[in-house]
């Protein structure tokens, strides 16, 4: 039977490597053959935006509005056939952040506003509900759009929009360089651990050294890469192969996502709905 050091040193090693791996999930989600990723790259980066634009002009007590909101990434999951559970697992990782930029609400604002079944409830948890909402909403758009898009193609996109070629050139390179930053810590990780027999050498005064020499190898391997880059006639710019025009199914979905937008954000939908639901009942 290995010694427990071992067991959690194979465990460790085993849980980064599944993390490293899961991030090139959604690029290769982004080569299925359906009708949403057989769209023109800039129509799924328009409609995305003018959504992501939309959600964040509803007013921070607004909840009822924002929820005719989730049929686009529900359509999306259904025609694209992207798995729910992954991308829900990605939202719900960096949700943190948005729980912390909206816990303090409650606190601050508690003028009760309404009462759930006799429970009364303030304008700083309905503001609360609002942000995490939202958040919900934005980052499921953005991640679906690296699913059935692929980072290159929304780069491709922008280039084809008029975006400067070099905030272009700098977001291809910093996402390039997330993953060589990842590999080197993934070495590094394994060394340590293969290293660590006992419990020494996993202290956590180990981790100072180790992030600076983390940092020094991977400037080297960029440099690395980049004069590699330099020898096969890298001049700034990037040539794609694949260019792509804009068909009648791109007019019309991106025509029908601004107009469905326009009217769940004009008009109170769910008010509308259940006041004929009240009028047949």
């Amino acid at each position: 039977m290995d010694p427990p050091v071992f067991k959690k040193a194979k465990s460790l090693l085993i849980m980064i490597d599944s993390d490293y791996f899961s991030l090139g999930v959604l690029d290769s989600l982004s080569y299925k053959n359906t009708c949403i990723h057989r769209l023109d790259p800039r129509t799924k980066v328009l409609s995305a935006l003018a959504f992501v634009i939309t959600v964040a002009s509803f007013p921070k007590y607004e909840i009822s509005g924002l929820f005719p909101l989730f049929v686009f990434p529900t359509l999306v999951f259904t025609f694209a056939r992207i798995p729910f559970r992954l991308i829900a697992k990605k939202i719900l990782v960096v949700s943190v952040f948005a729980i912390f930029i909206g816990l303090f609400n409650p606190l601050l604002d508690r003028e009760i506003v309404m009462h759930v079944g006799g429970i009364p409830v303030s304008a700083g948890w309905i503001s609360f509900s609002s942000i995490l909402l939202k958040y919900v909403l934005t980052m499921s758009a953005g991640l679906l759009l690296i699913a059935t898009t692929s980072f290159p193609g929304i780069c491709l996109a922008l280039q084809k929009l008029g975006v400067p070629e070099i905030f272009i050139s700098q977001l291809l390179f910093l996402y390039r360089y997330i993953f060589v930053l990842l590999e080197e810590t993934l070495r590094m990780v394994r060394a340590r651990e293969l290293r660590s027999f006992t419990r020494r050498g996993l202290e956590i005064r180990i981790f100072i050294p180790l992030i600076g020499t983390l940092f020094i190898r991977a400037i080297e391997r960029a440099e690395r890469i980049y004069q590699a880059m330099l020898s096969r006639g890298f001049d700034g710019a990037f040539r794609w192969v694949r260019g792509g025009h804009l068909r009648r199914a791109d007019f019309f979905c991106l025509s029908a996502s601004v107009a469905a937008l326009l009217l769940f954000r004009c008009y109170d939908v769910v008010g509308f709905l259940g006041r004929q639901t009240l009028r047949i009942f």
